[in-house]
């Protein structure tokens, strides 16, 4: 397992930790590849978590949200630590039931859901998959199609664009 220490930053409304140019190297090379998502594991101040690395504007970063770390937002500036490594094991995440009939629903975000790329139907599939009470299911869900029909921002993601 890679071992290090890594301060908590913020982009948008999420917050991550860069990682050492070493350890990429050393996850690339584990992963056998440097493009797309990279599944990881590991522990964040000793706290296990499965996690994407995901590279956005040239940098890649491992996302620190509220289940790896209770109140992440409102740690950001803090130095935590991380150890982690590539994670071969293929995670399948059934889609919360209310996004289902949600999409089921609404002829058009469907279709715009089913032509996403698989690593952003999953993101999304994932967040409200993990959400704990019904009322935030329910919020998330709406403002889900709602990122589908082009109309509002969902997982610090712009809108989805019209063609």
């Amino acid at each position: 397992m890679l071992c290090f220490n890594a301060k908590i930053e913020i982009v948008g409304i999420n917050p991550y930790v860069s990682l050492p140019d070493d350890v990429l190297a050393q996850l690339f090379t584990q992963a056998q590849k440097n493009k797309g998502p990279i599944p990881v594991k590991g522990f964040i101040n000793d706290k296990p978590f499965l996690q994407r690395l995901i590279k956005l504007k040239d940098i890649w970063r491992l996302y620190i949200n509220t289940s790896m770390l209770k109140n992440s937002p409102k740690k950001i500036g803090e130095t935590i630590a991380v150890k982690i490594e590539f994670d071969p094991a293929v995670h399948v995440i059934t889609p919360h039931p209310k996004l289902v009939k949600a999409l089921s629903l609404n002829k058009e975000a469907k279709a715009i859901f089913d032509a996403l790329t698989p690593s952003l139907q999953f993101e999304m599939i994932r967040y409200i998959s993990n959400l704990k009470n019904e009322e935030s299911i329910d919020r998330n869900v709406i403002k889900a199609i709602d990122f589908l029909l082009g109309n509002d921002r969902f997982i610090g993601r712009a809108p989805i664009r019209k063609q």
